[in-house]
């Protein structure tokens, strides 16, 4: 897969896993796109590790989509993005 349909792919990950988690989030379009590309390593390589995937074979989108709302919840825990007042 190339570089531009990864990252395009990354920013639908992230855009959904956002609109799956709501809340404010202290990111932008750039934090979606990254986020979303991430989640897909995570869920891949989280995948590996329990036997869901073979060595050599990426995560599904739905895979990808977790992933993403893991890092999210990781990130919205460190960051601060909860509800502030």
């Amino acid at each position: 897969m190339g570089i531009i349909a990864t990252l395009i792919i990354g920013l639908l990950v992230g855009i959904i896993a956002k609109l799956l988690m709501p809340g404010r989030d202290p990111g932008g379009f750039i934090l979606t796109t990254l986020l979303g590309i991430a989640g897909a390593f995570v869920a891949t390589y989280l995948g590996q590790s329990i036997g869901f995937y073979r060595v050599g074979e990426g995560a599904g989108f739905i895979g990808a989509v977790v992933g993403a709302m893991i890092l999210l919840a990781l990130y919205r825990a460190v960051a601060g993005g909860g509800r502030r007042d």
